[in-house]
C-alpha cells in the first residue's frame, strides 16, 4: 500500500509539474497560476519524501540493490586462495 501512495504522489508531482509548465507559456506571467501550481509541486514533493522516510523508518521500505553489504555478507569478505 505504501509503494502505491509513493506512486501515486510522484505521477501527481509530474502531472503537476507540466501543468505548471503550461500555465507558464499559456499566462505568459499574467496570472499566478504558475505560482500556485509550483506550491502545488512542493507540497506534493515534500509528502513524497516524508512518505519514503516513513517508510524506511518503520521497515516498510528497504533496499534491495545488489551491492548492499547486509544482504550479501560473502561479498565484503576477501576470497581465501587455496
Amino acid at each position: 500500500m505504501l509503494k502505491v501512495i509513493i506512486v501515486v504522489l510522484f505521477f501527481a508531482n509530474v502531472i503537476c509539474l507540466f501543468g505548471g509548465a503550461v500555465f507558464f507559456f499559456k499566462d505568459q506571467g499574467s496570472t499566478k497560476r504558475t505560482l500556485y501550481a509550483l506550491g502545488v509541486r512542493i507540497t506534493l514533493a515534500l509528502l513524497l519524501i516524508g512518505t519514503i522516510v516513513f517508510g524506511v523508518m518503520t521497515g516498510r521500505l528497504g533496499l534491495n540493490a545488489p551491492w548492499q553489504q547486509t544482504l550479501h555478507p560473502e561479498a565484503s569478505q576477501p576470497a581465501t586462495q587455496p
